[in-house]
C-alpha cells in the first residue's frame, strides 16, 4: 500500500470527491477511486465517507493506493454459451459455478480467461484483471452478462447502468410463502458491520430498489421474477432475506436446511439494453438452466 495525503483546496470546493482524486491521481480511473472508497481506503479528517461526498476546503484527505497486481491473465479454452455477438459487444449466458474475472483465489477458469480465448478485442477500461467486464454476477448464479469489446462501448454500457434504462430479470426460488403478488424492496445497502464478507441493509448503505412478483407458490417455497433498478453487491439476495425470504440454497445469506443445492437458486433471465453503436433496443432471455427447472418439478409435484 502506498499512502498519500492531500489538503483540500479553495478552488477544489465542493467538488465529488472520486473526481477530485482521479484528477489527482493521474494513473488511476474515477472508477477505480470509487473501488478504493468502497474497500475503505479513502479517508476525509480521518473518517470512511461515500464516492458523492462533496469536499470542503481545508479537508484533510489521505487515502491508501493498493500495490499494482503483478498479474497475467491467460487465455483458457473453455467453452462458454455466446448468445449475441457482433463488432461491439457480446452476451454471454454464464454457467452457475463459474467466477466472472480472476480475483484471490481463483486466477484461472473464469469468465474472462474463457473471453481472452474467444476474442483479443475487449475493452480495457477495467484494466487486465476484468477487459470488457461492465458489469457482474455471483459464482453461483447463472444467466446473461453483456461483455464490451472497445471502450466506446463500455462507456455507454456502464451509462446505461448508471442511468437504470438497461432491463435486468432475475428467476429466483426463495424460501417461505409469499404473501403478496408483487412489492418493491428499497432498502440500502453496504457491508454488514458485523461480517465484512457480506453485505446487509445499513443506514448509511448505497440506494438500492429490487422490485419482485410472484410467479408460483409451493408452500414452504415460492418462486419469484426479480427486476432490479439498481445493481449493488448481492442485491437480491440480501433484499428477499430482509424480508424474510432468503434465496434457496443461498449458503451466504440462506438457512442451513434448504433445497438440496450448491449455491442460491438464481437466474439472471432476461437482458435488455440499447445498442452502443445502433440504438437499436436488443433484448434476451435465457431459459432456467436444468438443474433449476427439475427443482420446479419436484416442487410443482
Amino acid at each position: 500500500m502506498t499512502k498519500t495525503s492531500h489538503i483540500v483546496l479553495q478552488e477544489q470546493n465542493g467538488m465529488r470527491i472520486d473526481k477530485l482524486l482521479a484528477e489527482i491521481n493521474k494513473e488511476a480511473s474515477r472508477s477505480q477511486v470509487q473501488g478504493w472508497i468502497k474497500d475503505d481506503l479513502v479517508f476525509v479528517n480521518g473518517e470512511t465517507i461515500k464516492s458523492n461526498h462533496k469536499c470542503q476546503a481545508g479537508e484533510k484527505i489521505s487515502w491508501e493506493v493498493p500495490d499494482p497486481e503483478d498479474l497475467q491473465v491467460e487465455p483458457e479454452n473453455i467453452p462458454i454459451q455466446i448468445v449475441y455477438e457482433d463488432s461491439s459487444l457480446l452476451v454471454v449466458n454464464k454457467p452457475k459455478g463459474m467466477v466472472v474475472h480472476p480475483s484471490a483465489g481463483h486466477y484461472s477458469g473464469t469468465l474472462v480467461n474463457a473471453l481472452l480465448y474467444h476474442c483479443d478485442d475487449l475493452s480495457g477500461i477495467n484494466g487486465v484483471i476484468r477487459p470488457g467486464i461492465v458489469h457482474r454476477i455471483d459464482k453461483d448464479t447463472s444467466g446473461l452478462l453483456v461483455v464490451a469489446k472497445n471502450d466506446q462501448a463500455h462507456v455507454s454500457l456502464a451509462d446505461q447502468l448508471k442511468d437504470k434504462t438497461i432491463t435486468r430479470k432475475y428467476q429466483a426460488i426463495v424460501h417461505g410463502d409469499i404473501q403478496h403478488e408483487y412489492g418493491t424492496i428499497d432498502a440500502p445497502l453496504g457491508r454488514d458491520p458485523k461480517d465484512r464478507q457480506k453485505q446487509a441493509v445499513v443506514r448509511d448503505g448505497k440506494h438500492a430498489v429490487t422490485h419482485f412478483q410472484v410467479v408460483n407458490r409451493f408452500g414452504s417455497y415460492t418462486h419469484v421474477e426479480c427486476v432490479l433498478d439498481t445493481g449493488r453487491t448481492h442485491q437480491i439476495r440480501v433484499h428477499m432475506m430482509y424480508i424474510g425470504h432468503p434465496l434457496a440454497g443461498d449458503p451466504k445469506y440462506g438457512p442451513r436446511k434448504t433445497l438440496d443445492i450448491q449455491g442460491q437458486a438464481l437466474h439472471a433471465a432476461v437482458l435488455g439494453f440499447e445498442h452502443p453503436q445502433t440504438r437499436e433496443w436488443l433484448e434476451f432471455e435465457a431459459e432456467l438452466p436444468a438443474e433449476l427447472q427439475d427443482i420446479l418439478v419436484k416442487l410443482e409435484k
